[in-house]
């Protein structure tokens, strides 16, 4: 069963007979609309008080054996792979059954409401073996006729109009929540506005009457597959929530070294290790951060309008700006998106942001201190920029000294007892060790 968290590999891909779309052919359903999915369905039911106590059906992002659907003709339970019945292939308008291939079940709708678009009707995976009743019909449109009346695989977008109420299938995008396995919500709307999310195409074709085809002349082109796995991988992210008793954190809280992130143990006499970023380094990069702005901003401007700079200081201010600026977009473009996430964060999502905010801070010492022994006498210039650099390495690694029993694990009592390893070094009262 298509689940959350399953993988893709588990699932051999079909592969394709056919270009056209056949009666009888085991298919995939793929929504147009992007990280929407498979039409997809399994033996669970829906619950209590949701619309009729029927067969779930839902859409999957990733491949599994529960999207597969065999298309059947709706008046006929004939055998249309008998090697006696010529190929008939599916056409515009022609009314047809979807049979769910692992369960047996029709693709069914009715006037009960989906379970979480109101407006919207609820779809289900109804009958037994394949035998169910009229709500089962559904009329086939295909909207960019470019093939003529007939379907080409992956190529031509459909649409499915239940024959009873009249509605479109599609989906709301709208995630279900446990009982769905979290998967995205089908409905039937009666809404027949085309949109994307009521458009589909079908992506894998098996019939053993038909020939197979080169996968080639089919294939989507490589920035829509890009295109695609990334809305995936957003829509996946967002669903992303805290379990219940979970330490989170928000993005204001990582550049100040606001709360850190405990791994085990609560009292004394627990093994505790305690993820908190460096504080002497967290800190200098965020004074870094401002300096540089501050710094390069005067620079910038002094370029600008056409200051005459000693060749040195020039050389100097162009690696600060070009150098450090490069720096600072990278921080910004790995730090600033967490705040347009719905998605559940943690403290560790900042770590490739802050590499670049020490690199920034590295490069920025470096040139002020490079600066200030340009401006003192030549007998003091190595000296002042050796001693810059040495004073901000030795006081990186005696701030690790100090607070290395967070990494390695720490016994014994609580920061705010004297005789604590970690005593003194609370610096923060939402820091909890």
């Amino acid at each position: 069963m298509g689940v959350r968290g399953s993988c893709v590999p588990c699932f051999q891909h079909p592969g394709r007979s056919g270009a056209y779309l056949a009666f009888g052919s085991v298919i995939t359903v793929k929504n147009l609309r992007m990280a929407i999915g498979y039409l997809h369905s399994h033996r669970h039911l829906y619950p209590e008080g949701v619309g009729a106590r029927q067969q779930q059906v839902t859409t999957y992002l990733h491949k599994d054996y529960n999207n597969l659907w065999i298309i059947k003709k709706h008046n006929t339970n004939s055998d249309p792979l008998d090697p006696s019945i010529p190929v008939e292939f599916v056409r515009h308008g022609d009314i047809v059954r979807l049979e769910h291939r692992e369960t047996s079940r029709n693709l069914h709708s009715h006037y009960h409401e989906a379970p979480l678009t109101r407006k919207h009707y609820q779809v289900t995976g109804y009958g037994i073996n394949g035998t169910g009743d009229s709500n089962d019909f559904w009329r086939i449109e295909v909207m960019n006729r470019k093939f003529g009346n007939r379907i080409k695989v992956l190529r031509s977008q459909i649409r499915f109009i239940h024959l009873v109420t009249g509605c479109v299938l599609g989906s709301s995008g709208k995630v279900l929540p446990k009982w769905g396995w979290e998967q995205l919500e089908v409905t039937c709307s009666p809404y027949l506005k085309e949109t994307l999310s009521s458009l589909w195409n079908v992506e894998d074709h098996i019939n053993p009457k038909l020939p197979n085809i080169s996968l080639d002349v089919l294939q989507p082109s490589f920035p829509e597959i890009l295109l695609e796995s990334h809305m995936v991988m957003i829509r996946g992210n967002s669903g992303l929530k805290p379990k219940d008793n979970e330490f989170t954190s928000k993005p204001w809280h990582w550049p100040i070294n606001y709360q850190g992130l405990r791994f085990s143990g609560v009292n004394d006499t627990d093994f505790r290790v305690y993820l908190l970023g460096n504080p002497v380094v967290w800190w200098l990069n965020l004074l870094s951060i401002a300096l540089y702005l501050f710094s390069g901003s005067i620079m910038a401007v002094a370029l600008q309008r056409g200051a005459h700079l000693p060749a040195e200081v020039e050389g100097l201010s162009q690696v600060l700006l070009r150098g450090g600026g490069q720096l600072l977009l990278g921080w910004a473009l790995h730090y600033f998106p967490f705040f347009l996430m719905g998605r559940v964060l943690y403290f560790h999502h900042y770590f490739p942001a802050m590499l670049f905010s020490s690199m920034l801070t590295g490069v920025l010492w470096d040139t002020l201190l490079r600066l200030c022994a340009w401006s003192l006498a030549s007998s003091l210039a190595s000296g002042v920029h050796v001693v810059g650099v040495l004073s901000l390495l030795l006081g990186t690694a005696y701030s690790f000294y100090l607070f290395h029993p967070l990494a390695y694990g720490m016994v014994g009592p609580l920061a705010q007892d004297p005789r604590s390893p970690m005593a003194g070094l609370r610096w923060l009262e939402s820091w909890d060790f």
